[in-house]
C-alpha cells in the first residue's frame, strides 16, 4: 500500500533548535506524525533519523523502513528492493522524473543519480497502487528535493568516518513571496571498506582468480562523487508557482567489487520544470504541467583487475593487451518526457486524472579483447543496440468518503508502449538471437498495450485504529535490456528475449494502525500473483560445433510474492523511546516449482533511545535470518543470518547539531542475502557488509 517516508521538515522544524529545547518533544511529535496523522499506508523516516545515521546513499537508508532492503555492489550506489522487487519491477524518481542508470550492469542504479543532501522528502508506493507514473509494479520510491523557504538559509554538513570516507554537503537558499532559488553542493569519498575479518572488500577474491584487484588498486578510492545543483521559482499569482531546477553529478573511480568491471567515470545531468495552479474553480482544485530532460554517460572497465595485467602471467592473451583494459562499455541513457495531472472536486470526492508520455534512450557498446585465429584483436559489440522506448499513458483516480470513518479509492490506468531497437540489424538477429529462438519470428520492434487499476478501502471504526484493504493489478513491460541485450564473450553469451510478455502483478494487501499521544503499531500483510514475472533463465549452445556457446537470457514464469510487516515506536517513563520493527518476504517461481531468486530473508531492529534536553543516547539491535531459499538454477548460494549492533549519540546547540556512532560494534563478519547479483558480469563473490565502523558528523543550520 502507500507509504511515504518524510523528512517532515515542516511539521518538525523544531529538530534544530534555536536554543536547547526538550528533545523528547521531539520524539513525541513524531509518533504522532507517523500515529496519527499519517494514513495507515503511510511511515516516516525523520530528516532527523537520516542526519544521525551514516547512510551514503539511499539504498542504505531506506534500509530503516519495514519491507525495504538494498542489493550492495561495493562501497556505494546500493540498489533499492521494496518486498522483493527490485531493478524495474519497481519506480524510482526524483521530483516525479523518470531517470535510468546507463550501465546494463546496473552499477549506476536511478537512486545513485542524485544525493541525499538534495532531497527533503521520499515517497514510497509499496505494492501495485501507483497509477500516476507507468511501470509501478512493485511499487514507488519517489525523492522530492528541498525547495527555497522566505528570507535566508543555509545548512552545512561534515561526516567523516572509517574508510577514510567524507560526506560533506552545503545548501544555500533566499526566497520571498515572488520568487527564490536555491544553490546546493555535496561531495563523497571514500576508501575501501573493511568487513569484520578484516580484509578490505577489494580483498575478497582467491589469490588464483584473475578478478582480483591489482596490487596498486587494492587500497585505491572506492569513490569519488561531486554534485551541484540549483533550484529557481517563481510565483507569478497567490495560487501558481513555476519552478525550474538542474542537477549535475560527475562520480569517479567507483569501486564495484561484485561485478567484472568498475566504473571509470559517470556523467549525469537533470533538468526539471514544473507549473502548478491552484483553485481554478470550485471544480478545478489543481492542475499541474511538468517536463524533464536528463542524460547519464557511463564508462566501465577492468583496469584495476588482473585481467587487465600485462604482466599477469596466466593470461594467455597478455602479449595482445594494447590498451589498459581487456574489456570496456560505454554506455549512455537519454530520458524526457512530459506530465499533465489535475485535480477535480466531483461529487463528494475528489478525482485525479492525468496524461503523460516518456521518451528512453539506451545504448552501450561493449569493447573486448577476442581470439581471432592465433591473434587476439579487440572488437566492439552493440551489447544495448540503441533501444528506444516510447510510453504514452493515462489515469484515472477517484477517493470517496462512504461515510464518516469509510473511505473508498478507485483507480484506473492504461498505457501503450513501443520498443525500437535502431542498432539491431536483421543479420546480427539472424545469427545470434534467432538461434536460441528456433522457429519463432524475432523482430527489432515490439508494440505492448497494458492496463492497470487498484482499490483501497480505509475504516477508522474508533478513535486510533484505522484498518485497510485494498487490491491492485499493476504491469511493467520488459525493458531494453531483457528484450534486446546481445553480448558474444568467452565461455557464455548473452541474449536477451525479444518474445518477452509484460509482467502482471495482482495483489492484495490489509494491514491494521493503532496510534495514541505516545506510541503507535502497524501491522500489514500482502500477496501477489506474478503472472510472467520476467526471469533469468540459462539457453542450451543451439549449434553444438557452430560459433554460438550456451547463454544466459530472460523467459516470462509465473510466481508468487507474500509477507508482511510490523512497524512500531513507544515513548517510555523517564525519557526512553523503543522503537521495533520486522519485515518478511517469501518468494516462489511456481513454473518451475523452487524457491524465486533475489528474495530478503526475515530480519529486524529493535532500538532504545535515552533522549532529554538537547542530548541522546541510542542502542540498537539489527539481525536478518538464514535464507536457504534459494535457486539452485541460477547458482544461488544461501547466507547465513546475524546480529548486530550500533550505538550512536548526539548533542545540539543552537544551530549546531554533532552526532557520533559506531556501527557494527562487536566486527561482525556477515553478509547481505541480496549482495547475491545473478546477471552474466557477476563474479560470483559475494560483498561483505562492512565490519566496525565510526562516524562524527557536524551540521550547522542558518
Amino acid at each position: 500500500m502507500r507509504t511515504t517516508i518524510s523528512m517532515l521538515c515542516c511539521t518538525l522544524a523544531a529538530a534544530v533548535p534555536a536554543v536547547p529545547a526538550a528533545a523528547e518533544n521531539l520524539i513525541l511529535d513524531e509518533i504522532v506524525v507517523r500515529g496519527q496523522r499519517e494514513s495507515p499506508r503511510e511511515e516516516s523516516l525523520t530528516i532527523r533519523e537520516v542526519r544521525e545515521s551514516p547512510a551514503r546513499d539511499m539504498g542504505e537508508a531506506l534500509r530503516q523502513v519495514e519491507g525495504l532492503s538494498y542489493v550492495r555492489k561495493g562501497a556505494i550506489a546500493n540498489d533499492v528492493v521494496i518486498r522483493g522487487l527490485q531493478s524495474d519491477n519497481i519506480n524510482v524518481l526524483i521530483d516525479g522524473v523518470r531517470l535510468y542508470g546507463a550501465c546494463p550492469n546496473r552499477m549506476d542504479s536511478p537512486a545513485f543519480h542524485f544525493d541525499f543532501a538534495e532531497v527533503e522528502q521520499i515517497r514510497i508506493v509499496k505494492g501495485p497502487y501507483d497509477v500516476e507514473n507507468a511501470g509501478s509494479l512493485g511499487g514507488l520510491v519517489d525523492a522530492v528535493g528541498k525547495k527555497p523557504k522566505k528570507g535566508f538559509g543555509s545548512d552545512l554538513s561534515f561526516t567523516y568516518g572509517s574508510y577514510d570516507s567524507v560526506n560533506a554537503s552545503g545548501t544555500a537558499s533566499y526566497g520571498t513571496d515572488h520568487i527564490d532559488g536555491l544553490l546546493g553542493y555535496a561531495y563523497k569519498y571514500s576508501k575501501p571498506p573493511e568487513s569484520g575479518d578484516g580484509k578490505r572488500i577489494t580483498e575478497i577474491y582467491p589469490a588464483t582468480s584473475n578478478n582480483r584487484y591489482r596490487l596498486g588498486s587494492i587500497d585505491s578510492t572506492a569513490y569519488e562523487i561531486n554534485t551541484g545543483w540549483a533550484r529557481f521559482g517563481i510565483n507569478p499569482t497567490d495560487n501558481s508557482r513555476t519552478e525550474f531546477s538542474y542537477s549535475y553529478q560527475d562520480a569517479d573511480h567507483v569501486l564495484y567489487p561484485y561485478l567484472l568491471m568498475d566504473a571509470d567515470y559517470d556523467r549525469t545531468h537533470r533538468f526539471n520544470w514544473s507549473y502548478r495552479i491552484e483553485k481554478l474553480s470550485p471544480l478545478v482544485s489543481e492542475v499541474k504541467l511538468q517536463a524533464y530532460w536528463n542524460r547519464v554517460k557511463h564508462l566501465m572497465d577492468d583496469r584495476y583487475r588482473e585481467t587487465s595485467n600485462p604482466d599477469n602471467a596466466v593470461l594467455m592473451y597478455r602479449t595482445f593487451l594494447m590498451r589498459n583494459y581487456f574489456m570496456s562499455t560505454l554506455a549512455e541513457t537519454e530520458t524526457w518526457g512530459a506530465k499533465l495531472n489535475s485535480s477535480l472536486a466531483v461529487g463528494p470526492g475528489t478525482l485525479k486524472a492525468g496524461i503523460d508520455y516518456y521518451n528512453r534512450g539506451w545504448d552501450a557498446t561493449n569493447t573486448m579483447l577476442m581470439r581471432s585465429g592465433t591473434d587476439w584483436i579487440y572488437g566492439d559489440s552493440p551489447m544495448i543496440p540503441d533501444v528506444t522506448i516510447h510510453n504514452t499513458g493515462m489515469f484515472l483516480e477517484y477517493t470517496l468518503p462512504l461515510a464518516e470513518r469509510l473511505k473508498l479509492t478507485a483507480a484506473a490506468r492504461g498505457d501503450l508502449t513501443r520498443a525500437e531497437a535502431d542498432r539491431l540489424a536483421a543479420g546480427r538477429i539472424a545469427t545470434l538471437y534467432q538461434p536460441y529462438y528456433p522457429g519463432r519470428a524475432l523482430s527489432a520492434d515490439t508494440d505492448f498495450g497494458e492496463a492497470s487499476g487498484n482499490l483501497q478501502l480505509t475504516w477508522t471504526p474508533i478513535t486510533g485504529l484505522e484498518l485497510f484493504a485494498g487490491f491492485g493489478r499493476g504491469i511493467r513491460t520488459p525493458d531494453p535490456q531483457e528484450l534486446y541485450t546481445g553480448l558474444q564473450r568467452m565461455g557464455s553469451n548473452w541474449v536477451g528475449n525479444p518474445l518477452l510478455e509484460p509482467t502482471v502483478n495482482n495483489q492484495g494487501d490489509v494491514g491494521v494502525k493503532y496510534a495514541t499521544d505516545s506510541y503507535y503499531v502497524n501491522a500489514s500483510f500482502f500477496y501477489g500473483y506474478l503472472h510472467n514475472y520476467i526471469n533469468v533463465t540459462d539457453l542450451p549452445d543451439p549449434d553444438g560445433a557452430g560459433p554460438l556457446l550456451r547463454a544466459r537470457s530472460y523467459r516470462n514464469v509465473n510466481a508468487t510474492l507474500w509477507g508482511g510487516e510490523f512497524g512500531s515506536q513507544f515513548s517510555l517513563p523517564a525519557n526512553f523511546f523503543l522503537k521495533a520493527s520486522l519485515s518478511y518476504t517469501r518468494g516462489n517461481n511456481e513454473s518451475d516449482d523452487r524457491p524465486l531468486s533475489e528474495i530478503p530473508p526475515l530480519r529486524g531492529t529493535m532500538a532504545l533511545r535515552y533522549d532529554v534536553d538537547s542530548w541522546f543516547l541510542e542502542v540498537a539491535e539489527n539481525f536478518a535470518d538464514r535464507q536457504d531459499r534459494v535457486d539452485v538454477a541460477l547458482q544461488e548460494q544461501e547466507t547465513a543470518g546475524w546480529f548486530t549492533t550500533d550505538l550512536k549519540g548526539g548533542v545540539t546547540y543552537g544551530g549546531l547539531s554533532v552526532y557520533a556512532g559506531v556501527n557494527n560494534l562487536f566486527d561482525k563478519y556477515y553478509f547481505s542475502h541480496l549482495s547475491y547479483q545473478r546477471d552474466p558480469f557477476s563474479t560470483g563473490a559475494k560483498v561483505p557488509e562492512n565490519g566496525r565502523n565510526y562516524y562524527l558528523t557536524l551540521a550547522y543550520r542558518f
